[in-house]
């Protein structure tokens, strides 16, 4: 029944092959599980009065939750073998700029997580998406994926102290003899070895070696006992419902810039992730993907179903590749890999051994392979060369990524305008033009 449903003859595949692919895409990002609620706990930040982070249990109960769910959506509904969970860009959107630099609670940004998961919901279900997709021009679709990438990387050398404050230059070299530093220069040398020489889930198994240095060398307190390792699953009342408590405080230009910005990126990335990944594994059908309408809508309902829970927008993970790459076909290896998710939820004990100095080299890895969109870019007509570059370079000089969206998308039709190409310039861009106008002018 399962084989007919999965179309495993079709497809030239089995359950073997389906449950090592599976296992292969959870491991390639599990590392999400630790650092997303590192992440958005705002760990190893000095926060300012009245900023809070999250709960670091909550958060990775929610997370484990929201990946498992969102994941076996996609297998069984899309029938794809890509995976779910809380995104890296969006959670550091989330707490680096909405919460920290904007100064939105965290309850808040969750009910504008909530409410773009609830529109994706609405645009997956009717013919908006195509219209959607088309208007935004590919090469600022592609500048946004760098800019995020610049921005992780940005946060990853932070919070390896490689990258400090100066008063004189805003930003220097840090003491690269401090302990804590070497550590997480250890780390990003091991992954990045593994990642060469291809070693499937090399972010996970660098973030593991990384924490069992700090352990051997008296960095980081090692497990004495069982219970440091499994345990009871961190509860969710800390985070749980909270985006419907605080829905009414949404309603503000900031908010409405905050909601967009989570859309924006969400919707995008799901478009590529799920292009990449069916095109890997041979599942385009002349140039189309079928059953997109199925797989945004899986998307978007994990997008929900995380919001209510407490975490940042749940979205689909190019490191699916890896589970293509070891012979998934079928939404099988989704199965297998949501159940893997939910098994994780025993060992958040973990969550101890897992400093910011581990997390590090995992976010200036995935800010390499997200900045690889770069070489895409129309680098050749001024006209699209400067509000790419804007986009990109104003992330992490703001440290906002819905800074680095709003400056690309006013200049784009400036430029194109000044170029004689206006009619190229979709109605849509005009209207966040005057949008982000707007924002910019709230903001000051």
């Amino acid at each position: 029944m399962l084989k007919k449903y999965f179309r495993f003859e079709e497809l030239g595949t089995n359950y073997r092959t389906e449950f090592v692919a599976g296992l292969t895409t959870f491991l390639a990002m599990a590392y999400i599980l630790f650092v997303n609620p590192s992440t958005l706990a705002l760990d190893g930040v000095d926060l300012p009065e009245g900023v809070t982070g999250m709960d670091k249990g909550a958060v990775f109960t929610a997370t484990a939750i929201a990946a498992a769910v969102g994941t076996l959506l996609m297998g069984i509904i899309a029938r794809y073998p890509i995976a779910l969970a809380p995104g890296m860009g969006l959670n550091a959107f989330f707490a680096y700029t909405v919460v920290l630099g904007f100064g939105i609670p965290w309850e808040t940004a969750l009910a504008g997580v909530l409410v773009s998961g609830i529109i994706f919901i609405i645009l997956s279900l009717s013919g908006l998406r195509e219209k959607i997709i088309n208007a935004i021009p590919v090469n600022l679709k592609l500048a946004v994926g760098a800019g995020i990438g610049f921005f992780i990387a940005f946060i990853g050398f932070q919070n390896a102290g490689i990258i400090v404050g100066n008063e004189a230059t805003l930003v220097s070299l840090g003491d690269l003899t401090v302990p804590t530093t070497m550590l997480a220069i250890f780390g990003i040398a091991i992954s990045v070895i593994l990642l060469t020489l291809g070693v499937k889930g090399g972010i996970f198994y660098g973030m593991i070696i990384t924490a069992i240095a700090g352990i051997i060398v008296g960095l980081i307190e090692a497990p004495t006992q069982m219970s440091d390792v499994v345990g009871a699953v961190p509860s969710l009342a800390p985070t749980f419902g909270q985006a419907f408590a605080h829905f009414g405080d949404i309603f503000t230009i900031k908010m409405l810039v905050v909601i967009l910005t989570f859309l924006f990126v969400d919707f995008f990335d799901t478009a590529g992730t799920l292009v990449a990944v069916a095109t890997q594994a041979g599942l385009m059908k002349d140039n189309k993907l079928p059953r997109a309408g199925r797989a945004l809508f899986a998307d978007s309902a994990a997008t929900v179903t995380g919001a209510v829970l407490g975490t940042s927008t749940t979205t689909s993970f190019v490191e699916s590749t890896a589970g293509v790459g070891a012979g998934g076909r079928t939404g099988f290896a989704s199965v297998v890999t949501a159940g893997f998710f939910l098994l994780a939820l025993f060992f958040s004990p973990l969550l101890s051994v897992v400093t910011p100095e581990v997390t590090a080299p995992a976010l200036i890895i995935v800010g390499v392979l997200m900045s690889s969109s770069l070489r895409k870019i129309d680098w050749h007509q001024f006209e699209i060369a400067v509000p790419a570059f804007l986009v990109i370079i104003s992330m992490p000089l703001t440290y906002s990524i819905a800074t680095g969206i709003g400056m690309g998308f006013i200049f784009y039709p400036i430029t194109m305008i000044l170029k004689g190409r206006r009619k190229e310039v979709h109605p849509i861009m005009y209207g966040l033009f005057v949008i982000f106008i707007l924002y910019f002018i709230f903001l000051s």
